[in-house]
């Protein structure tokens, strides 16, 4: 997959595209947090100790791609446009605090797409791994490969009692962030998500919109990742989660069994209904959008729509991302009404199975 295709393709192999429980689970994620030795962490170091950081990341470079298991792409931030930027945000392979600041940042990206490796991020390595569906262990191979072949070669931050050391306090120990992002729109329209959310909570998981802390529930697809990072080790930890989640998994298939029993009529037309307007519509707002490919998802994971095939869902998300769509007609400048033009003409060649280029 060529550079270029990190800009212009919506298509990610990991992002609902089957795996186990796909009919709620799009995607699992390892987030693994490390810093080198005698380097201050990010917020707080000079351009020199920067520079410094991705140097020695640089000096192991070889041994990240080998681990990775397929050839990484190495992208500067500073040679990033803006929509650039963005749309690798929007695709999950960046962070929003990664491109703030465009000294010395660098990403190591897999030319699958499933590994992004950033470079003087709140940490000085953010080790991203993910995979299609309900997998936690796949990501944590490769993440721990990649750790295990960067500490081959140099020292990292580590305390004997708290483990491995990061910039915030919440990643200690182990400095693995696990998540599973999941579509849950039975629980939503039975207003069961709030009891969710809470007993979450109260279980030591966070309950989160598609792009982390802050973010809204993006087409009812909630990102579930576990808190508590010290005192568990790494399996404990990635079990714990695929536990909590499949109970949540089972509780939103019962909802959808609840709604088809009681409401099926309605809830079919409310399906074709959004089916149509993607189908036909020439103008269509983002969080539009978004609602309705959710709609038309969960209408093909209960056998009422047999129209388009699953997989378009998470490659609508990607498609009607404001930035996706600047940067694919190559100007800042779309107005609002122009904007939403492009956004209805990519989505109806995405739900066509269009994967060429667009534009």
């Amino acid at each position: 997959m060529a550079v270029s295709d990190l800009y212009r393709d919506y298509f990610l192999p990991w992002f609902g595209q089957g795996g186990d429980s796909s009919d709620v689970a799009m995607a699992s994620r390892i987030r693994l947090a490390r810093n080198f030795d005698r380097l201050p962490f990010p917020n707080r170091a000079d351009i020199k100790q920067l520079a410094a950081v991705q140097g020695l990341a640089a000096s192991v470079f070889n041994e990240i791609e080998a681990a990775c298991g397929a050839p990484c792409d190495v992208v500067g931030i500073d040679g990033l446009s803006e929509m650039e930027r963005q749309v690798l945000v929007e695709k999950y392979l960046m962070s929003d605090n990664f491109i703030r600041n465009s000294a010395y940042r660098s990403a190591y990206i897999s030319a699958n797409r499933g590994t992004s490796i950033l470079v003087n991020e709140e940490d000085h390595l953010r080790i991203q791994c993910m995979t299609a569906g309900l997998n936690l262990k796949a990501p944590l191979t490769i993440a721990m490969q990649i750790d295990d072949a960067v500490e081959s070669r140099l020292d990292l931050a580590f305390d004997e009692k708290m483990g491995y050391l990061t910039s915030c306090p919440t990643n200690l120990g182990t400095g693995l962030r696990a998540t599973v992002l999941l579509h849950l729109p039975g629980l939503t329209y039975t207003r069961n998500m709030h009891n969710i959310i809470n007993i979450s909570q109260q279980i030591g998981l966070s309950v989160q919109g598609l792009y982390g802390e802050g973010s809204d529930a993006t087409g009812n697809v909630f990102a579930i990742s576990n808190q508590l990072t010290l005192g568990l080790s790494e399996i404990d930890i990635i079990d714990n989660l695929a536990g909590a989640v499949t109970e949540i998994i089972e509780h939103e298939r019962r909802a959808r069994k609840a709604l088809v029993l009681y409401s099926k009529d309605r809830l079919e037309d409310a399906i074709w209904r959004a089916y149509g307007i993607l189908q036909y519509a020439r103008s269509l707002g983002e969080d539009e959008v978004l609602e309705l490919i959710s709609k038309v998802r969960l209408g093909v994971d209960l056998g009422l729509l047999h129209e388009v095939e699953r997989d378009r869902f998470g490659e609508v998300l990607i498609a009607s991302r404001p930035n996706y769509i600047r940067n694919l007609a190559g100007t800042e400048n779309l107005s609002p009404s122009e904007l939403d033009r492009r956004r209805a003409e990519v989505v109806r060649r995405v739900l066509a199975g269009d994967s060429k280029e667009r534009e």
